[in-house]
């Protein structure tokens, strides 16, 4: 298994968009393998490929407790949204922040599983927020982004602050 590293915001790869994946084959499992791994030592309850540099549709969410329920989705798209909810988010690439975000309560979500049968999921509550958190990342998106302007740039000024003290104590 490989740990991959975890993009940190602002970094500009979190801004790529993925492109969806054409085949689904024994290395797309092992970097749905390897990407868990890496969400769990964390940890997180989910990760898209966008925030380890892999720009490809791919996304692995555990909200359970036990950490035994790990979902894939492959080129996961949301088909229908209802309600809304607010929930605090926070995000392995924006480490420490937690903020209230505005979403859907229920989402559809169609997606392809490892053995590239299409699948679809109907989620509300903490799934529901964690899948569209993990598909915004596809789309170049982080969850700041639903946040007012002085909030992001107080989050980018808290981190940087953060940054600089972890690079003085080395």
């Amino acid at each position: 298994m490989t740990l991959f590293s975890i993009l940190r915001f602002p970094d500009p790869r979190l801004r790529k968009i993925a492109a969806p994946i054409t085949q689904i084959d024994a290395s797309v499992r092992a970097l749905a393998a390897d990407m868990a791994e890496t969400m769990y030592a964390a940890p997180g309850i989910g990760l898209a490929a966008t925030q380890i540099d892999v720009h490809r549709q791919i996304v692995v969410i555990d909200i359970s407790e036990e950490r035994n329920q790990l979902r894939v989705f492959i080129n996961p798209r949301i088909t229908r949204r209802d309600g809304q909810q607010v929930y605090e988010e926070g995000c392995l690439s924006v480490p420490g922040i937690y903020e209230k975000v505005e979403r859907a309560a229920t989402v559809r979500v169609e997606y392809l599983d490892l053995d590239a049968r299409p699948q679809f999921l109907d989620a509300d509550g903490l799934l529901a927020v964690c899948i569209q958190h993990e598909i915004d990342h596809l789309q170049g998106k982080v969850f700041v982004d639903h946040l007012s302007q002085l909030k992001q740039t107080r989050i980018r000024d808290k981190l940087a602050k953060q940054a600089r003290k972890s690079a003085q104590a080395l």
